[in-house]
């Protein structure tokens, strides 16, 4: 059943081209979206949340060893109503590079974007109408677990006053992916080199654009081989 019904058609992005430097162990070998959870990539376990929201369009932004995610998804059995695109991004392309290079595929339409390792159990359909309720530029899904990621500064509105990466602190809310995006988003990635993370997010939050929109449910990053 499609549950949502005013964005049936829109596409997910997910980003999985970098090196996983931090998981060493695994990602020598392997992206590190391809690290398994119960025999199955985390990447895959992304696509199935969407796909319980009728998301039926994927696009996968690869780089580091982008052949064996390509591989996986054409050798593994997937529903027929699923659309998985692999685009090589480049190998050392930053994360709002990599978006800009698959401007082309969203047709100029707002499409879903997340990060190919993250996981959890984000109501779509709220995230979406959240979204198109504050007519955001952007929407960041806001999570609460450890105090090593980008740092959201939250007003009574829920408009995002103040970004800043990966600020060291045990409270308050942090990036956790999950994003909408409306097409206008390409106008604050300049280059390849751009991180997402930077110049757009900050930059969106000082024209009040960019919106948090705050799950306090399950949510985890594979960061780290504790995580």
């Amino acid at each position: 059943m499609n549950l949502i019904t005013h964005g049936k058609h829109m596409k997910a992005i997910i980003l999985a081209g970098g090196k996983g430097t931090r998981l060493a162990e695994y990602t020598h070998k392997i992206p590190k979206p391809m690290v398994k959870i119960k025999n199955k990539p985390i990447i895959h376990h992304i696509i199935d949340l969407y796909a319980l929201f009728g998301i039926s369009e994927f696009i996968i932004a690869t780089g580091y060893k982008s052949q064996l995610i390509k591989n996986y998804f054409s050798n593994t059995k997937i529903s027929k109503k699923l659309s998985i695109k692999c685009v090589d991004t480049g190998l050392n392309t930053m994360t709002g590079g990599r978006i800009l290079k698959l401007k082309k595929y969203t047709r100029n339409e707002p499409f879903f974007l997340t990060y190919g390792d993250g996981v959890g159990n984000i109501n779509i359909k709220k995230l979406l109408t959240f979204h198109l309720k504050n007519k955001a530029l952007l929407t960041v899904t806001a999570v609460r677990p450890p105090a090593r990621f980008g740092y959201l500064k939250i007003n009574e509105l829920q408009r995002v006053q103040n970004f800043t990466e990966k600020k060291q602190t045990n409270e308050g809310w942090i990036n956790g992916g999950f994003f909408v995006c409306d097409p206008n988003i390409f106008n604050f990635i300049d280059k390849s080199s751009t991180y997402f993370e930077r110049e757009p997010m900050s930059n969106l939050s000082k024209k009040r654009k960019l919106f948090a929109f705050k799950h306090k449910g399950f949510w985890q990053c594979m960061d780290t081989i504790r995580d």
